[in-house]
């Protein structure tokens, strides 16, 4: 049966079982990548086919990676998208919170 509520009330009742919280949480990384390149990209008032053009790839491709595709992104993939928005990847370890 599909869900008829909010998407925020539909999350806070799957927040409850620790198995989904703890998936959920360990999204948060790529989550926020996501988010980064996505805004990075707006500011600078460039659409997707821009910035693939820039990148040597197709919009397409692009966009599967704005919808939740960077999972499987490569370092060298999130550099090219960040070479093409004219701004620098930043990896770094930092201790898991508690």
């Amino acid at each position: 049966m599909p869900y008829k509520g909010t998407f925020k009330k539909h999350l806070a009742e799957r927040m409850k079982a620790p198995e989904f919280q703890k998936a959920w949480h360990n999204l948060d990384p790529e989550f926020e990548l996501l988010e980064s390149f996505i805004k990075a990209r707006e500011k600078k008032g460039i659409t997707q086919a821009e910035l693939a053009k820039k990148m040597g790839t197709k919009q397409p491709a692009l966009s599967r990676l704005e919808r939740g595709g960077f999972s499987g992104a490569t370092v060298e993939t999130l550099k090219k998208i960040a070479d093409a928005l004219d701004m620098r990847l930043v990896v770094k370890l930092q201790n898991k919170r508690a």
